[in-house]
């Protein structure tokens, strides 16, 4: 039985504080590599960040099976992502805090950035991360030095520069379940001060769900990805690099149903039964089967331009320039009515279109002073697009909307030792933004615009004290702000219109932590205390009208979350790495007393007045697990010409609900996932051989949950989306570098 239905209790962790007798005896050159961040738009020793960051290193992204975006969540404990039917309603969230909307205008709560340039709308970052240096996670309100998408926090990305020279590195990957995918990067010089690197990659997953209507697999995707660069130094102290990107592909997310009520009839029709239906399908934890007349389909395509030209000024002040553009579509299809009953064929779809221009131009001073500061503008835009219809049937729907933003911003960060281990951190962004929209509901013939201005001030106070050479105390007060939006979805009318903009979100964020190098730098030991507290917290809640549900973006009054998150890193022996994090994170909602009823809700349940609400205060926020653990091992031995390679993780999280409305029938119990690796690698001629088997213990789980009790007469009918290791798989990757 798949764990679904699945609770165990939370593994205990517990880091000694004493030397063990590996790390008294062992010699330095084991110690732990340095890592370079640049969380703080400067490189810096990422153990000397006063912030909450992990990194991933190309690296332990490897080890770790990290393949595309949503894998990182793996590695990064604090990192939660719920996916959706389609990649533009997927939502990243960070200590318990993202925003899950169908809205086309609304914004991240946590903001994606890939070498230097943010990705505008986040359909984007859900790629894969071909040729990547390293991931960096950013906990908590990035407001000030990333502006009005980062008020939970941020991910960036660095993919790997030119080499000085000619290099090849190529990898393939094959799975019993009928996964496949390659790439290959190509990198050197062109002339003495113009190099290139070039990456493509492919991927092929048919899905691990089965259509019984035609027999076809869903719920997998296959994709294609262009990358360049050409990294250009003219003169000395001049570096301009152009960077490209071209992404397409498929997505065919289905949710199976988990549970359906005996009584349940497709749109109340007492003569629609389940076996009418949908036939052969049986509801239950380990159900992977659907029957659906119409294909499930995402097709997205995305081609993006930057140009960053950095500029070292005289008394080694450095300018910086960084433009980009960046254009996707996306055309979708799926079976509104859930079934494959010919007499009622309902469908939803339509397309999505997004374009967006950024600038920034930032000066950055000398690193090494007492005195350093970056100082930055920034100009975006953005237009947003989408065309929607439903039915012929029921939930008729018909609409085009169009959704843009301005955003100019100034911003800068100082920091002053003013004593010898004691530093100072300063910072202040001011923005000032503009929002407009038009509504065209097509099926109802009429028509809505309007627009709104919105300026505000976000700020960071820090100070960092480093006790030793090796041991840093950090702590801050940050604040965070996410722009006003309009609700563009189905049933947009005139007291929508009337209303005006979703109010923006801010946020106020105290943080303390310590960051640590121990026993010759063989182990690292970080941990952070946070508490976050939201104001008009954007979230999307669900009302089912007629029959049919509705989606609403509305403002929570007050949020907070709160926890305490740790992560080591150890060097056993020279042959022997292992890492751990562990997140607790306390996220509720403090306030929210006029919140949509769950499906089926009653009065004894808390769903009264008129028209129904229920009370969400004190509840969890959706998708938001208490504790969340991820463990590694990294072995590799060497055997004549050869290193044998062995790697294991495993990331534990407690229950979740999926919905904002405390649905209890889109409740994912706690569960664990094992992933075991061995191979070889020949470090001379440059060829590594892994095989690897995910899910070792078949411990199936979903990564969403909805509910249709609208569709089947007001019964319970619930589906999951089933994760990419629903089932135990096993596989080989095969990479070649030179």
């Amino acid at each position: 039985m798949k764990s679904l239905l699945y609770c165990a209790s939370a593994p205990v962790l517990l880091l000694a504080m004493t030397a063990p007798a590996w790390a008294q005896t062992a010699p330095d050159s084991i110690s732990l590599e340095e890592v370079v961040v640049t969380a703080q738009k400067r490189a810096e020793n990422i153990q000397e960040v006063p912030l909450a960051v992990s990194v991933m290193t190309s690296r332990q992204l490897e080890s770790a099976g990290v393949k595309d975006f949503t894998d990182v969540t793996r590695v990064a404990p604090s990192l939660t992502i719920r996916q959706a039917d389609q990649p533009i309603n997927a939502s990243v969230a960070l200590r318990g805090i993202g925003t899950f909307a169908y809205g086309i205008g609304v914004e991240p709560s946590v903001a994606v950035q890939l070498d230097d340039v943010p990705v505008s709308f986040q359909a984007r970052a859900f790629a894969d991360l071909t040729d990547v240096e390293r991931v960096e996670v950013l906990r908590g309100p990035q407001s000030t030095l990333y502006g009005k998408s980062a008020s939970a926090g941020l991910i960036n990305i660095t993919t790997r520069d030119p080499s000085s020279k000619f290099s090849v590195l190529a990898n393939a990957m094959a799975t019993d379940d009928h996964e496949y995918g390659g790439a290959v990067s190509l990198s050197g010089p062109i002339t003495e001060t113009l190099g290139y690197r070039i990456s493509a990659s492919y991927s092929d997953f048919d899905g691990n769900v089965k259509n019984l209507y035609d027999g076809s697999r869903q719920n997998g995707r296959d994709q294609t990805s262009v990358r360049g660069k050409l990294l250009w130094r003219p003169l000395d102290g001049l570096k301009v690099t152009l960077g490209a990107s071209y992404i397409e592909g498929t997505a065919t997310a289905n949710s199976p149903l988990l549970r359906m009520s005996p009584a349940a009839r497709l749109r109340g029709n007492p003569a629609l039964t389940a076996d009418i239906t949908m036939p052969g399908v049986a509801p239950g934890p380990d159900n992977l089967n659907v029957s659906n007349d119409t294909a499930p389909y995402a097709k997205s395509k995305g081609f993006g331009q930057s140009l960053k030209v950095e500029y070292e000024l005289p008394k080694d002040f450095t300018l910086v320039s960084i433009t980009s553009h960046d254009q996707f579509r996306l055309d979708d299809q799926l079976d509104s009515d859930r079934t494959s009953y010919s007499g009622l064929k309902n469908w939803q779809g339509g397309f999505f279109k997004a374009k967006a221009n950024t600038q920034e131009v930032r000066l950055l001073s000398p690193g090494d002073g007492a005195f350093r500061y970056t100082l930055g503008l920034f100009y975006g835009d953005n237009d947003l697009r989408r065309n929607f219809q439903r039915g012929p049937v029921f939930s008729l729907a018909r609409w085009y909307a169009q959704a843009t933003s301005e955003n100019k911003a100034a911003f800068g960060q100082a920091e002053w030792t003013f004593l010898p281990r004691t530093t100072a951190i300063v910072g202040l962004r001011y923005q000032k933004e503009d929002i407009g929209y038009a509504f065209n509901d097509i099926l109802n013939n009429a028509k809505f615009a309007g627009g709104a201005s919105d300026s505000s001030s976000t700020y960071r106070l820090g100070l960092r004290q480093q006790l030793t050479d090796d041991v840093m105390l950090f702590g801050s007060f940050a604040t965070g702000h996410k722009g006003q939006t309009y609700d563009l979805t189905t049933g947009f009318n005139q007291a929508r219109a009337d209303a005006g903009p979703i109010k923006p979100e801010t946020s106020d964020s105290y943080e303390v932590g310590v960051k640590s190098s121990l026993f010759d730098r063989r182990v690292i030991l970080n941990a952070t205390a946070f508490h976050v507290a939201y104001d008009n917290f954007q979230a999307q809640g669900i009302e089912t009208v007629g029959g049919t549900q509705n989606f609403r973006l509305t403002n929570v009054g007050k949020v907070l979350t709160k926890g305490v998150e740790l992560e080591a890193t150890a060097r056993a022996t020279h042959d022997l790495s292992l890492t751990a994090a562990v997140a607790y994170i306390d996220a509720k909602i403090d306030q929210f007393p006029g919140a949509a009823c769950y499906p089926g809700q009653t009065a004894a349940q808390g769903c009264t007045g008129t028209p129904a609400r229920q009370d969400l205060g004190g509840y969890r926020l959706p998708n938001a697990p208490k504790f969340k653990i991820n463990l590694g091992a990294d072995y590799t031995k060497p055997i004549g010409a050869y290193e044998l390679i062995l790697s294991g993780a495993y990331n534990y999280q407690t229950k979740v609900n999926f919905s904002l409305n405390q649905d209890p029938e889109t409740v994912q119990k706690a569960y664990g996932i094992l992933n075991l690796s061995a191979g070889f690698r020949n470090p001379a001629a440059g060829y590594k051989a892994v095989v690897f088997v995910n899910n070792v213990f078949d411990k199936g789980y979903a990564v969403n949950g909805s509910s249709q009790f609208g569709n089947f007469g007001s019964q319970i009918a619930t589906e999951f989306q089933p994760a990419r290791d629903f089932n135990r798989y096993a596989g080989v990757r095969l990479s070649y570098e030179y």
